[in-house]
C-alpha cells in the first residue's frame, strides 16, 4: 500500500515516516509540504493512502481534501489541533489523530484501513468508531474530546441527540440512526427506539413489564428494554 505524507513540517513527516516503519503493508512512496505539491505527487504516485495535515499554508488539509474528485485515497488526518475532528469525519477520513502521534492510536488507525487489515479478518462497518476513538464534540460556545467507549448513553431528540457522558450531556446536530451507523455494535447496544445504550456501562439489570428488562448505568440512569429488544439483548449476552 503505497502512502503519501503531506505536512508543511519536516520533522513532523520525519517522525510519522519513522514511525511507520512498523507497519510493513505501508510503504511512503513520497512526501509533500502542501497542498500544490500534493496534487503533482498524488498525479504521479497514485498513492492509496494519504496522511494529512490540517493547518499548512495557503491551502488547509480539509480544503484540500474537499477538492479532490473520486477516486479519492484513504485520508487519516494527522495534527496538532482537535476542533477539525467534526469536519474530518464528515469527509469520511479513516482517522483523526493528534500530534504527536501515538503510536498505539496509529495502530488503530492502521488496523482501519480495509487494503491492510490481516487476510481474514471480520471487516468493520465503514466509519465505525472505535472504543478508543476520540471525537470532537461542540454546542454552543462548549468543546469536549471525548473517548467514545466514555459515551455511556445516546438519547433522541427528534433530528438530533443528547450524549451522554461524564457530567456532560450535550446536543448533536445529527439524528439517533446516523448515530448508530458510526458506533461500534460490540460495544453499544439500541435499546429502544429513543435510546442507544454502552453494554461496559451496565451496572444492573432486573426484569420489567411485559417480559422487557429495566438496565440501570453506572451514573444512576435507567433504560427499558422493550420484550423484543430485550430477547435480543440476552441473546447477544447469552443470558
Amino acid at each position: 500500500m503505497k502512502a503519501l505524507l503531506v505536512d508543511d513540517e519536516r520533522l513532523a513527516r520525519n517522525e510519522l515516516r519513522r514511525l511507520l516503519a512498523a507497519f510493513p503493508e505501508i510503504k511512503v512512496a513520497g512526501e509533500a509540504s502542501q497542498a500544490k505539491q500534493a496534487r503533482e505527487q498524488m498525479e504521479a504516485l497514485r498513492p492509496d493512502l494519504i496522511f494529512l495535515d490540517v493547518q499548512m499554508p495557503g491551502e488547509t488539509g480539509i480544503e484540500f481534501l474537499e477538492s479532490l474528485e473520486p477516486p479519492i485515497p484513504h485520508v487519516i488526518f494527522t495534527t496538532a489541533y482537535d476542533e477539525f475532528a467534526v469536519k474530518a469525519f464528515e469527509l469520511n477520513a479513516l482517522d483523526y489523530l493528534l500530534k504527536p502521534v501515538d503510536p498505539v492510536r496509529l495502530a488503530a488507525a492502521v488496523e482501519r484501513i480495509p487494503a491492510a487489515r490481516p487476510q481474514g479478518a471480520k471487516p468493520a462497518r465503514a466509519g465505525t468508531l472505535e472504543a478508543t476513538d476520540k471525537v470532537f464534540v461542540r454546542e454552543g460556545e462548549r468543546c469536549w474530546f471525548v473517548e467514545v467507549g466514555q459515551i455511556r448513553l445516546l438519547e433522541s431528540e427528534g433530528n438530533y441527540t443528547r450524549v451522554h457522558f461524564g457530567d456532560a450531556q450535550p446536543q448533536l446536530f445529527r439524528s439517533l440512526n446516523a448515530m448508530e451507523e458510526r458506533l461500534d455494535p460490540k460495544f453499544f447496544f439500541r435499546a429502544n427506539r429513543r435510546q442507544i445504550i454502552n453494554i461496559s456501562w451496565i451496572a444492573g439489570i432486573e426484569p420489567w413489564f411485559s417480559s422487557g428488562l429495566l438496565v440501570q448505568l453506572k451514573g444512576g440512569a435507567k433504560v427499558e428494554l422493550s420484550r423484543r429488544q430485550a430477547q435480543d439483548f440476552r441473546d447477544r449476552m447469552s443470558l
